[in-house]
């Protein structure tokens, strides 16, 4: 199975050169022109990324430390920023290499490769859900905003789960009460519409958004923002 690099790079033009190049050399690619694109990519589990530093919504150097608790493979940063400490930088906030633009796409394509050969951590991924900048961990059971911890119980994480593992589809509260409970559990499935109102206070008062929608007379869904 052929390795999977995500590209993240501001310039569209960039990214098809890069994804262009290194599926010609046998990889997989997947690209974003964006930091809340390259996150809503993390799911697909890339095996390395290349990550410009100079980007308009978030830089590529906190997009990194943010992500980095979260993912294993190697990161290595492409910009025009020659400076000494502008590597220390990288190199600080969890990047594995550094190369500056102007560069041959020779250059590139050995260091992803050595990189490849060197990493065995993709051996152990974490698995991620993402949903407009929030993370959620699936092995720790935690939920990020950023750098932030949204706290959630057992019950409520479950919930959180399983509809964003089917984000945008619609389950009545007897659906998301059998997924979480079990089909054997007795009980009442409206203690679901309790454990939504809290998760979604939860998470209003740290993002400001609503991520699930009710859809009055029918259930509830995650929205994809």
């Amino acid at each position: 199975m052929a390795y999977k690099i995500l590209i993240v790079d501001d310039e569209k033009m960039m990214t098809e050169l890069l994804s262009d190049h290194l599926r010609d050399c046998g990889y997989d690619t997947i690209t974003a022109n964006c930091s809340r694109q390259a996150v809503e990519m993390l799911p697909k589990q890339p095996d390395l990324i290349i990550l410009d530093i100079n980007m308009p919504d978030m830089n590529g150097l906190e997009l990194c430390k943010n992500i980095r608790s979260h993912i294993n493979c190697p990161i290595i940063f492409v910009t025009a920023r020659i400076g000494e400490q502008d590597k220390i930088n990288g190199l600080q906030y969890g990047g594995d290499d550094y190369i500056t633009k102007p560069f041959s796409l020779n250059e590139l394509t050995a260091r992803v490769a050595a990189h490849l050969r060197r990493d065995e951590r993709n051996k152990g991924r974490t698995a991620v859900l993402t949903s407009n900048n929030l993370i959620v961990n699936l092995s720790e059971r935690a939920v990020f905003y950023g750098d932030t911890v949204v706290p959630f119980s057992k019950r409520e994480f479950d919930i959180i789960e399983f509809l964003m593992t089917n984000a945008n589809q619609v389950f009545d509260k007897e659906r998301i009460y059998e997924a979480v409970w079990g089909y054997d559990a007795e009980g009442d499935s409206n203690v679901i519409k309790e454990h939504i109102r809290r998760i979604r206070g939860k998470l209003n008062e740290i993002t400001g958004q609503d991520y699930i929608e009710t859809i009055w007379g029918v259930g509830y869904k995650w929205k994809r923002l």
